[in-house]
């Protein structure tokens, strides 16, 4: 119990991060999780696994049974039931629930992890009478105040009494289990509780055992490290940005970000693209740090993208111990940050001990990650389960909650029902729906009405004119829009739907216009996809030079861009709101100036529905004015216009629903599994990337930088891969890869 004592601040922040209140519902918690954590490698005491880990050939030899399988069943023997419900605090059901989904493998239903069905073979010898194993049950006899010890034994495994009975026993206790945890919420937080700790802890004792740490003395530094104190986050992160923003100037926070810091516990924080929000997250997470005891502050993004800028503006201004970047490319990203820093960024090696995997962030303080990383536990995901302890020990910035797709907004409902944590919801914009479901699980919206009209420098930017909109039939006169405003010198932005389009227009422009434009999508290597991001970023920085840039959806966020004309392709709503945010962002023209918006529909409706997003946006379009349109106006035609669409909370969440079982879940985000990630081959491209791949995975080094995501049709099926390479890469032809363009899945002729 050196991890979640409930008397240290990191353990009772456990027990409220899963509503575990009282002293005898903590008691109850303590003796649950240790029963459970001595009970879970009895299992191992049979020959399978012995022979598995005293085999010196260097040869894989599968187990019939998997060890935490026969654990649990061992706890269904009637003998070993009995004994352990002497203790009434004893909840069996938990402990067994723990004890089997440890690895999450154990499923009621799925063959490759069905609980008790062996591989092979129908017996297996057992060591349940060893020395180790009485050691065991003598410790669980104290731990759990139980009268006398058990001894067992069975000395063999097999499909027939007692075993076949204590299975069948199990089999109906995990029945009944799922269904009394539903109706039984305080039983349901108890048993998520201990199974997740469990994982935590196995994962601390094996991972440090590796790593030849002193578990006592890691635990100290990392789980029990101080509290963060009054101030801290403004000397280490909000004055540091301040300066980059104000310069010279004295540091000047509006009434809008200082008011922030009032908000309670829990949020949904509305406010216009540029309205600073990012700043008020910050005073929040002050807030919250001053009222109560945290280590961490965690701002989660929607992509990567997002959370590496998130990073460099904010996080990475931290010390280098207490600053952790965390996506799936990070590793990747800290080693181009540390070759290119910023002010803040430099002279610090921000990476932890990559053998400790998410262990190795226990340590951080200040998080920008994307949503993923924290709140896939809820799809049984390892990792995020792992880094459950730091989620549940700080306070959690949501960004962008009006990107998220629907499974990832449902999650983050059944999030923020199940668990008790300080949590700050935000976005420029949000369907009524949405925004109605997080009011009534308790998330206050700011700012109110009232709160908005005392508001004035919010209300002011908010209300500000800023466009100019017209709609225009078709492509082709879009096509006439960008080049003469390009030729005027504006900065145009084009935005369009699909990877394709955006191709093809790029194209169409670099023969028309004369010049290559800067082009943006999601189907680059990650090493081209970051010099076209960066390059994307400077050129709109500047309002000097013209500049005519042709992205997919993927600019809504990934990109801070502030252009002069701003051409769509009719997009769901949320999205043209998201997108127009990208032009006169700044006002950097002056106040008279207004952005021209355009708009028109594309020639299909994919990846988008027709008649549910594209026709509603269209009307959305039509009913705003034609001129001075202000970011209010957009607002308010959202909120009249976006569709109500019905969420599906009903065992929506694995973790919350499996009982007895965990495997891992569908995951976080929608997929329609159309790409793949890939590595380039081709015996001629410049771009064959296979072997520089090999040698990397031979260093043990990233190779993000050379995956691109491949249309699943064109990967090369066939293809004999290497030994060694990830399992989940397929390999792509380069000869459709383009430094500038991507990869093509039509090629066109020059």
């Amino acid at each position: 119990m050196r991890i979640f004592d409930p008397k240290k601040r990191f353990g009772r922040n456990w027990c409220r991060f899963f509503r575990i209140t009282g002293n005898l519902e903590v008691e109850k918690f303590v003796l649950n999780l240790r029963v459970a954590a001595l009970f879970h490698d009895i299992g191992k005491a049979n020959e399978d696994f012995q022979n598995a880990v005293g085999n010196n050939e260097g040869t894989f030899r599968p187990q019939s049974i998997r060890h935490e399988h026969l654990s649990a069943l061992l706890l269904h023997l009637s003998e070993v039931r009995e004994w352990l419900v002497e203790n009434e605090l004893i909840d069996h059901c938990v402990i067994t629930s723990a004890v089997l989904s440890h690895h999450l493998k154990a499923s009621a239903d799925v063959d490759q992890w069905k609980w008790m069905q062996p591989k092979e073979r129908t017996s297996i010898g057992l060591f349940l009478s060893h020395e180790q194993i009485s050691s065991v049950f003598d410790r669980i006899r104290s731990v759990a105040e139980l009268s006398n010890s058990m001894r067992l034994d069975h000395r063999m495994w097999s499909d027939i009494a007692p075993w076949n009975e204590a299975l069948m026993s199990g089999l109906e206790r995990a029945r009944q289990f799922r269904r009394t945890a539903r109706r039984d919420n305080r039983r349901l937080q108890l048993s998520l509780a201990v199974k997740a700790a469990l994982i935590a802890s196995d994962a601390v004792a094996s991972g440090l055992v590796r790593e030849d740490e002193v578990i006592s003395d890691w635990i100290d530094e990392k789980a029990h490290s101080p509290s963060i104190k009054n101030g801290e986050i403004s000397d280490a992160i909000v004055d540091k940005r301040g300066k980059e923003i104000f310069g010279d100037r004295p540091i000047r926070w509006n009434d809008f970000q200082i008011n922030a810091s009032q908000l309670g516990s829990r949020a949904l924080m509305l406010a216009a693209c540029g309205a600073g929000k990012t700043i008020a997250a910050w005073k929040w997470a002050e807030a919250q740090t001053c009222s109560g005891e945290f280590s961490k502050v965690i701002f989660l993004y929607p992509t990567r993208g997002t959370a590496t800028e998130g990073f460099k503006d904010y996080v990475g201004h931290a010390p280098e111990s207490e600053a952790g970047l965390l996506h799936g490319s990070s590793k990747y990203e800290l080693q181009g940050i540390a070759e290119n820093p910023s002010e803040a960024t430099r002279d610090k090696n921000y990476e932890t001990n990559a053998r400790l995997f998410a262990l190795g962030f226990w340590g951080k303080k200040y998080f920008s990650a994307t949503v993923d990383q924290f709140l896939s536990f809820m799809e049984h995901n390892y990792s995020s389960i792992c880094l459950l302890p730091a989620l549940a020990d700080g306070v959690v910035i949501v960004d962008e909650v009006h990107s998220f797709d629907r499974r990832m907004f449902e999650t983050l409902v059944c999030f923020l029902k199940q668990f008790d944590v300080p949590v700050l919801c935000m976005t420029a914009t949000l369907p009524n729906s949405r925004k109605q479901m997080l009011s009534e699980i308790g998330l206050r919206v700011f700012p109110s009405d009232e709160e908005y009209k005392l508001l004035d420098d919010l209300r002011r930017a908010e209300s500000h004119p800023r466009y100019d909109l017209e709609l225009v039939g078709n492509e082709s006169e879009a096509m006439r829009v960008a080049k003469l405003e390009f030729e005027k010198g504006k900065r145009v932005l084009w935005v369009v739907n699909t990877v394709n389009r955006c191709q093809r227009i790029s194209r169409r422009i670099e023969k028309e216009v004369g010049i290559p434009p800067l082009v943006y999508h999601s189907r680059y290597r990650l090493i081209d996809r970051k010099r076209r991001h960066e390059e994307t970023i400077a050129a709109f920085k500047q309002i000097k030079e013209p500049c005519l840039a042709v992205t997919t959806q993927v600019c809504e966020m990934s990109l801070d861009l502030d252009a002069d004309v701003l051409i769509t392709e009719v997009a769901p709503i949320t999205s043209l709101v998201q997108r127009f945010g990208r032009s006169n962002r700044h006002l950097a023209r002056g106040d008279e100036f207004r952005s021209r918006l355009v708009t028109y529909m594309p020639e299909s409706g994919a990846p988008y529905d027709m008649k549910e997003d594209l026709e509603p946006a269209l009307e959305f379009l039509k009913d705003l004015p034609p001129k001075n349109i202000s970011q209010k106006d957009l607002a308010e035609k959202l909120e009249e216009h976006a569709q109500r669409v019905p969420l599906l909370l009903t065992d929506f969440a694995p973790f919350l629903s499996s009982g007895y079982f965990a495997v891992p879940g569908a995951g976080f985000r929608e997929s329609n599994d159309f790409a793949r990630p890939s590595i380039l081959w081709s015996e001629k491209s410049e771009f064959n990337d296979l072997v520089k791949v090999q040698q990397l995975l031979s260093k043990k080094e990233p190779i993000d930088a050379f995956i691109v995501n491949v249309p699943k049709r064109f990967v090369l099926g066939e293809f004999e891969k290497p030994p060694g390479f990830p399992k989940y890469l397929s390999v792509a032809p380069a000869d459709r890869y383009d430094r500038l363009y991507g990869f093509q899945t039509e090629i066109q002729d020059d």
